[in-house]
């Protein structure tokens, strides 16, 4: 009787050791399962996934540039009014109709691509030319801006800085809008054709054409125009927009732009 005991004392170890292993044998089968039904075919696969997965988790550096990205600020290019517009005609040369349809006998003339042409009405996707040539051409067959554009520089929570891009076709001005507090400085780089003028909320310039950079102090609250006049044929333009805090400024997050 005492063998028997000690027998089955000794014995315990190999049970335990036995059921540890079965249950971890049953816990990796399910884990491999798993893993199984998203498409990993073995364990070195799971291993890659894993490390995969724990890599694509941002850090705080990939944070810090995702707070640091521009938000970028185009103009409409519907919904107002064009006076200009430049053929861009992938079939070119470009039909000239004599009206906003397209039927046998209507055409009235051939414009090449990059030509110019003064628009003076705008019907269901066609456009009334008036020069060079008389009659209506497709709106998909050219390239348009609006002529005249007010927009407000809105600045994300994550960001101070604004990237404005844009083209003007034909007269017209675009003028681009910021809300300044005393104390700030508004910093602006060209990269584009044309740097903008800057006037004060008072109306006087600040700074005009043909700078590449400017910075300046504000040194009222108000609003600020950053304004881009036409040439009669237009340019591209492309500025950034920086506003950086006094320390004894209240900071931009809390203001309403």
């Amino acid at each position: 009787m005492k063998n028997q005991i000690i027998a089955s004392i000794a014995a315990i170890p190999f049970v335990v050791a036995s059921t540890f292993a079965h249950a971890q044998v049953s816990q990796g089968g399910a884990l491999a399962d798993s893993f199984h039904l998203d498409g990993a075919d073995n364990p070195a696969t799971v291993e890659l996934s894993q490390e995969k997965s724990s890599s694509s988790s941002p850090n705080s550096s990939d944070l810090a540039s995702q707070k640091s990205s521009p938000v970028v600020i185009t103009p409409p290019t519907s919904g107002c009014k064009i006076v200009m517009a430049v053929v861009d005609d992938p079939e070119a040369p470009l039909n000239v109709r004599r009206s906003p349809e397209v039927k046998e006998g209507n055409i009235v003339g051939q414009l090449n691509n990059n030509a110019f042409v003064s628009v003076t009405d705008e019907q269901s996707g066609w456009l009334q030319i008036s020069n060079p040539v008389t009659g209506w051409v497709a709106k998909n067959r050219t390239r348009s801006t609006c002529a005249s554009v007010d927009q407000t520089i809105t600045f994300s929570p994550e960001s101070d800085t604004a990237i404005v891009r844009g083209e003007i076709i034909g007269s017209g001005s675009h003028n681009y809008r910021v809300r300044m507090i005393q104390g700030q400085t508004l910093s602006i780089k060209n990269s584009g054709d044309v740097f903008p003028t800057i006037i004060g909320p008072d109306g006087k310039l600040m700074a005009v054409e043909g700078n590449k950079e400017w910075t300046g102090i504000m040194a009222v609250s108000g609003v600020y125009t950053l304004q881009l006049g036409s040439n009669l044929r237009g340019y591209e333009y492309e500025f950034s927009v920086l506003i950086e805090e006094d320390e004894n400024v209240q900071s931009k997050s809390s203001i309403n732009f």
